[in-house]
């Protein structure tokens, strides 16, 4: 079987001016890895609506999954929840099941639902609510889009409570051979390997120690048979 196919979509004006480091790619792409999902695609966009649509359409018609992060708050340019409804045509409004949710929080916590928090309860129309047991404000799905908070706790704890409802495939393993040689002097072999075993991915990773090059060889695979067998062609090659 063919593991389904996923892209992330990294949204926030914070990110692409480097005011923000993205942590949530690296998490959920390790995450994915585990369930048999492989992450094909990440994209970075600005806040800006035009922006936002265009790469939800293009991803979602392209992935099997796709996931959002950032943007869904109670600010002026949280404006993810409103681009996600114009990508799929949908109308948004202010639901009574995440009011109500937001509602029992903020009573809870002795603080108002102002008309800025109850922003957060806009959910498009045939959307499904995402768990945010951290600060209760919901994610939704749309479709095949995941819509998700970009601050890190929150968004870890919305993967958590999606994953175990994904079909996913083989998860990937991935083996590593270290070598004090530099790219140049490994990459004749490592084609011939690579032509060798077609249904493994085979990566090489530069590094320079005391003065000296060498590279980092990766294999990742589902099937750990060929893994093996591969990694045992590496070693041939070049111990």
């Amino acid at each position: 079987m063919t593991n389904p196919k996923a892209a992330m979509l990294v949204i926030g004006d914070e990110i692409l001016s480097g005011r923000t480091r993205d942590a949530n790619m690296h998490f959920i792409a390790k995450e994915l890895t585990k369930h048999g999902i492989d992450l094909s695609e990440v994209r970075v966009v600005a806040d800006t609506p035009k922006s936002i649509v265009t790469a939800v359409r293009a991803l979602s018609d392209a992935y099997d999954i796709v996931f959002t992060s950032g943007g869904i708050g109670p600010t002026h340019d949280d404006i993810t929840a409103d681009c996600i409804a114009a990508a799929f045509d949908r109308s948004i409004g202010v639901r009574d099941d995440a009011r109500a949710l937001l509602k029992a929080h903020y009573d809870k916590s002795g603080q108002e639902l102002n008309d800025a928090r109850l922003r957060m309860a806009r959910i498009p129309e045939g959307a499904t609510l995402i768990d945010n047991p951290v600060s209760t404000a919901p994610g939704f799905k749309l479709d095949n889009v995941y819509v998700m908070a970009g601050v890190p706790v929150v968004f870890e704890a919305m993967v958590a409570s999606v994953l175990p409802a994904l079909t996913g495939g083989a998860p990937l393993r991935s083996k590593t051979l270290r070598l004090m040689r530099g790219e140049g002097d490994v990459a004749s072999p490592l084609a011939a390997l690579a032509a060798e075993f077609e249904s493994l991915s085979i990566g090489s990773y530069p590094f320079q120690k005391d003065g000296v090059y060498g590279t980092n060889i990766v294999i990742r695979g589902a099937n750990g048979a060929q893994l093996d067998a591969a990694m045992t062609r590496l070693a041939e090659m070049f111990l």
